[in-house]
């Protein structure tokens, strides 16, 4: 089937098609989970960061500053995804092609490329995975999911959650590395003022002196 959508990718569209008619083929609670899901991935992604930034208050002040850049690449990716897209102002699929969808088209003026959730997800693993080794399966496997199931529900093309992935995983990095050094000093200090500490550091059980 031809595509006649200017601006979009014959593949894209054709794609487009044949996973949202796969996905009205599958079981309703298949569907109502992926409405879900599409939404809740971000909100499980955002709360790894947080246990990380946890996690951090025992480690060293580099692994702190890491932590709290984290949020900052992933808002940072956020923000170039809606710039871009008010730029670019490309239609949803689900505007133009007659099509069902598993989750509501959102109103006109939410446009679709890159896409905000697949951009966030990407930044979001990539900030984990340098955080937390123990994240590099999990968390580029949720940002993936949370990709394909942008598509799935109808929402958005395949084109538009690829150049999101793409998006969040060139501009993570930057952000984390970047400011790294000037972080870990201001953390630094941060932590010998006891009223940040307490958000910065756990406190140890002190060393019992050693028995002469």
């Amino acid at each position: 089937m031809g595509n006649e959508i200017e601006d979009v990718p014959d593949i894209s569209a054709e794609w487009y098609r044949e996973v949202t008619a796969f996905a009205q083929h599958t079981p309703a609670w298949v569907r109502g989970a992926a409405e879900i899901a599409t939404d809740a991935v971000p909100a499980i992604l955002f709360a790894f960061l947080v246990f990380g930034w946890w996690r951090a208050r025992r480690g060293d002040d580099r692994r702190m500053a890491l932590a709290l850049l984290a949020p900052v690449a992933v808002v940072t990716a956020y923000l170039a995804s809606e710039g871009v897209k008010s730029v670019l102002r490309l239609r949803r699929p689900c505007w133009d092609l007659a099509v069902a969808t598993v989750a509501p088209c959102p109103p006109y003026g939410d446009w679709s490329l890159p896409s905000n959730h697949a951009t966030f997800a990407a930044a979001a693993a990539v900030a984990l995975v340098a955080l937390w080794r123990g994240m590099a399966l999990v968390a580029p496997v949720l940002a993936l999911l949370e990709a394909f199931s942008r598509v799935f529900v109808g929402v958005h093309y395949p084109h538009d959650v690829a150049a999101g992935l793409l998006l969040g995983a060139l501009i993570a990095p930057l952000v984390l590395l970047a400011p790294r050094n000037p972080a870990t000093a201001l953390v630094s200090a941060m932590r010998r003022r006891p009223a940040l500490a307490v958000v910065l550091t756990t406190a140890r059980p002190p060393v019992p002196p050693r028995a002469r």
